[in-house]
């Protein structure tokens, strides 16, 4: 199966926010907005790590509001 879930490193907000070296807010506003995917449990957020490994490859022109931001 090409998308089992046993293969899927879930991370913590704390744990992309120090990959990502940003705050643990711009982490929630990216899963809020959409730009970063991830699951719920119960009140906290997982995020799969080939999702931040993503968005950390994707050039920032294309993150849209972040960019104008910089």
């Amino acid at each position: 199966m090409p998308n089992d879930l046993s293969d899927v490193r879930f991370l913590t907000v704390a744990e992309v926010a120090d990959m990502m070296r940003v705050s643990k807010m711009t982490v929630y506003r990216m899963v809020h907005s959409g730009e970063l995917p991830a699951i719920r449990f119960g009140r906290s957020f997982r995020v799969p790590e080939t999702a931040v490994q993503s968005a950390i490859e994707t050039p920032a022109s294309q993150h849209g509001e972040s960019a104008s931001r910089a």
